[in-house]
């Protein structure tokens, strides 16, 4: 059994210590090799160090990657960061990443990708935040001027059309 001997509940105190907003639940939670623990819930994705809770909405991460080898989280975040979050077991790191994904794409509604004029692409994302409200999104891949304005009329077109295929007002 030694391969589930890191698999424990979250503990009250740190459950405790979770700024959970009404109608909020844990979905997930694993503690990691450095006594950490990382913890998925319906509205945000919570790291928790000895010192302070991490809370970031779901609408803030872009995507994930999980290497199985190295049981390595490799979290995207909307701004063009990207943090590691290491899991200690495999059966963590893959209950984990499930949820991970669910929640990432719960929070996406519709994405167009559109082409600028230098080549990048960005993507226009129609999501929904922590309280179920859409806005649009804008993530490019890599840096993009937006104050070009040829950027900016291809973002535009871009974000009228998300919208349009919705139904919501440009």
């Amino acid at each position: 059994m030694p391969l589930f001997s890191r698999r424990r509940r979250l503990p009250a105190a740190e459950r405790a210590r979770l700024d959970l907003r009404s109608g909020d639940t844990v979905l997930a939670s694993t503690e990691l090799a450095d006594g950490q623990w990382v913890v998925a819930t319906r509205r945000a994705l919570h790291v928790l160090n000895s010192d302070e809770v991490a809370r970031s909405p779901w609408c803030d991460v872009d995507g994930g990657t999980l290497d199985p080898a190295t049981r390595t989280l490799s979290v995207r975040w909307v701004w063009g960061a990207t943090s590691q979050i290491v899991f200690p077991e495999e059966p963590g790191a893959r209950t984990f990443s499930q949820t991970f994904r669910e929640r990432v794409q719960q929070s996406v509604v519709h994405v167009v990708t559109a082409a600028v004029p230098d080549g990048r692409r960005v993507r226009v994302a129609l999501r929904r935040d922590e309280d179920g409200e859409l806005f649009t999104q804008v993530i490019p891949d890599g840096v993009v001027d937006l104050a070009d304005p040829a950027v900016t009329a291809a973002v535009d077109a871009a974000e009228a059309e998300v919208r349009d295929t919705v139904g919501l007002p440009r």
